[in-house]
């Protein structure tokens, strides 16, 4: 990879594996226990076609398939929401992540 963001990789991979129909990510690092500027913990909304007639763990696994290196030396902490067009279109909008525990 270059030397873009981790979020930025994060969204060109997603939109090369899976060509979203909506791509949310958010970078909620600050929410945690790390430094200032830190790109550790993310939020994802994931709508595709790829995920028609998928069960909820395979389609986790095909997104952490394609951040397979990122989530081994970069991301620590991962929330996905991956959703085919139909659901989005019922839903909309994704649980908050809650606030860190630890974070002091």
């Amino acid at each position: 990879m270059t030397s873009s963001t981790i979020e930025e990789q994060i969204n060109r991979l997603l939109e090369r594996d899976f060509s979203p129909k909506v791509l949310k990510v958010v970078n909620e690092s600050y929410k945690h226990s790390v430094p200032e500027g830190s790109e550790s913990h993310f939020n994802v909304t994931l709508v595709s076609d790829e995920f028609q007639a998928k069960r909820l763990i395979q389609r986790h696994r095909m997104v952490n398939q394609t951040l397979a290196d990122l989530l081994q030396n970069s991301i620590h902490a991962l929330a996905l929401h991956t959703l085919t067009p139909e659901e989005w279109a019922s839903r909309k909008e994704v649980p908050q992540s809650p606030e860190c525990r630890g974070k002091g």
